[in-house]
């Protein structure tokens, strides 16, 4: 038999999280008790394991914090909770248990009274092989909320007696452990069904207004959701009213319904609330999000040169600078002063050569177009330093992650150019992980001479090197000192000089270098230990034909700010 619940819904637009509005919620508190073991052995699960001697441990926190740093491996939680059966009796729905144990970093097996009940976020019959390698986790599921369901009729429940959560986690480097807090258990409310996508969603700004598509989705599979779903916009200043929009809504089992809609632009946000509330219950859900908006005037028809006013290089290595101007094209440049052995592309505003000598040299910039001209002084520091101002440009990880690909780090860098980016100074187009031989693939890792090889996704790296800096843009690069990158990829260790070496040849100007795997290679966290790869890197660029920017990624450990410079 299906079940039909009325809901009224009501959209509105503010950040994106829900906020969840519901009447004395029964909830039972994970966030104490918990008893941690470094290490792996099968009898952890069992109910009747004596776990007294373990040491206890928060749940809102890494391991690292509390001890246990470094470690990496495997290591088991275990606590113990009576869940009353008033939880299921007093619930609005009576089918399922929630057992929620927050992030956890990397991966997890969760077990109920010994049997399995969860691997990563995905519930899990109890009689599901136990994969006891991890390998077909990806690394990206440590901030991923380990949500977890049982129908109450489900055996591993024992309701009104103790109960055994056991918690098997594996960490593979860096931070690791039950770590954001907000642990419980509670019956699963009639809210978490309702999911909209409005977080994924960007508001387009289409002329004078800014538009929004977004689906609401019923995610059960056996009840109908039924009420008012409403979407109001209000000028966050003023409170003014600028969208609202009401109906009575069904969304049947495993449905979803599209909505569009849009709203004048304006010189500041608004808030947007988008709710759902359920016609024959007090429940209700809402979902809130800001809009952007846009202060910075459009570019003018006659040029102008922006970026940065001081640029530096190394001696005579090579020079690669392009002068950002925007202005209606065709624009012509021209630069006074520049030294003997650098010259200017008029037509592209790149300047390239190199320098043998230190100093400063001043510079006077021009661009010009059908529309005026502008000048601006460049100042052109040759000597030990480069990056003098903080480079501005793109990482390929938080849109692309693992999935990365020349084609895609190619379409990135003609965005660049077609939106201007450009010509407001921002330059580095950076492939990070997922670029060299997974640690799993039967593939050679490097050549018979040691070179590092690349994945088929990337089938020439110099000529996309190459590539980039024809747009005046600049290429960045990812590995680790570790011999593997975080997403388990082949990295630089023992191979230091000649990746540096092979960097420089395809034209890279940036390197991000995440510490990741060499926490197996680290003795300790000690300072010594923590710059020991980073300066062993460092040495490796003095001896190559190039600059490249160098980023030390690891975490913030050691107090890095106090040694990162020098390093």
């Amino acid at each position: 038999m299906r079940h039909v619940f009325t809901a009224i819904a009501v959209l509105s637009i503010v950040v994106s999280s829900a906020v969840l509005q519901a009447q004395n919620e029964a909830i039972i508190r994970l966030n104490e008790g918990w008893r941690f073991i470094q290490g792996d052995r099968s009898e952890y699960v069992s109910t009747e394991y004596d776990d007294s001697a373990w040491q206890p441990i928060l749940v809102d926190r890494i391991w690292e914090q509390q001890g246990y740093d470094p470690y990496d491996g495997y290591a088991w939680f275990r606590t113990q909770v009576v869940i009353p059966s008033r939880l299921k009796t007093h619930a609005f729905l009576k089918d399922s248990l929630r057992i929620f144990l927050g992030k956890i970093n990397n991966f997890d097996q969760s077990f109920l009274n010994g049997q399995l009940f969860g691997i990563n976020g995905e519930n899990q019959p109890a009689d599901t092989p136990i994969d006891t390698t991890f390998i077909n986790a990806p690394m990206k599921l440590w901030n991923h909320p380990r949500r977890y369901t049982l129908h109450v009729d489900d055996p591993r429940i024992q309701w009104d007696q103790k109960n055994v959560i056991a918690v098997r986690v594996y960490d593979e480097g860096g931070q690791g452990g039950m770590w954001s807090g907000d642990q419980s258990i509670s019956m699963v409310n009639i809210r978490e069904y309702v999911a909209l996508d409005h977080a994924s969603r960007p508001f387009l700004f289409k002329g004078k207004v800014l538009k929004k598509n977004l689906t609401l989705t019923n995610r059960s599979a056996d009840l109908t959701l039924e009420g008012i779903f409403s979407i109001n916009a209000s000028n966050k200043l003023t409170d003014e009213t600028v969208y609202h929009k009401k109906e009575v809504l069904r969304l049947l089992p495993r449905s979803s319904k599209a909505y569009t809609f849009q709203i004048p632009q304006q010189d500041q946000s608004s808030l947007v609330r988008y709710r759902f509330a359920f016609t024959n219950t007090d429940e209700q859900i809402t979902f809130t999000e800001e809009t952007p908006y846009i202060l910075t005037p459009e570019p003018a028809k006659a040029p102008r040169i922006n970026g940065a006013t001081v640029v530096g290089a190394r001696p005579n290595r090579p020079f690669r600078h392009t002068v950002a101007a925007t202005g209606v094209r065709p624009v012509r440049f021209e630069a006074e002063g520049l030294p003997d052995d650098l010259t200017l592309d008029a037509d592209t505003g790149i300047i390239t050569g190199r320098v043998n000598r230190a100093g400063r040299y001043p510079v006077t910039l021009k661009a010009t177009n059908a529309h005026g001209s502008a000048e601006r002084r460049l100042d052109i520091v040759i000597g030990d330093r480069i990056a003098l101002t903080p480079p501005m440009g793109w990482n390929s990880w938080n849109c692309w992650g693992l999935s990365v690909s020349q084609e895609k780090v190619l379409q990135s860098a003609n965005a660049f150019v077609d939106k201007d980016l450009i010509q407001h100074g921002w330059t580095y187009i950076n492939i990070d992980d997922g670029w060299t031989i997974q640690d799993d693939s039967p593939e050679s890792k490097r050549e018979a001479d040691g070179t590092l090889r690349v994945n088929q996704k990337f089938p020439d790296m110099k000529e996309l090197g190459e590539q980039i800096h024809a747009m005046g843009l600049k290429l960045g690069i990812y590995t680790s000192p570790g011999p593997l990158t975080c997403g388990g990829y082949t990295a630089s260790y023992e191979h230091e000089l000649q990746d540096a070496q092979t960097f420089a040849s395809w034209g890279v100007d940036y390197l991000k270098y995440d510490w990741c795997s060499y926490d197996n290679i680290a003795r300790d966290h000690s300072r010594t230990e923590l710059i020991k790869p980073y300066t062993l890197m460092r040495d490796c660029f003095e001896k190559v034909d190039r600059d490249i920017v160098y980023s030390l990624c690891q975490y913030g450990m050691g107090d890095v700010w106090e040694w990162g410079e020098q390093v």
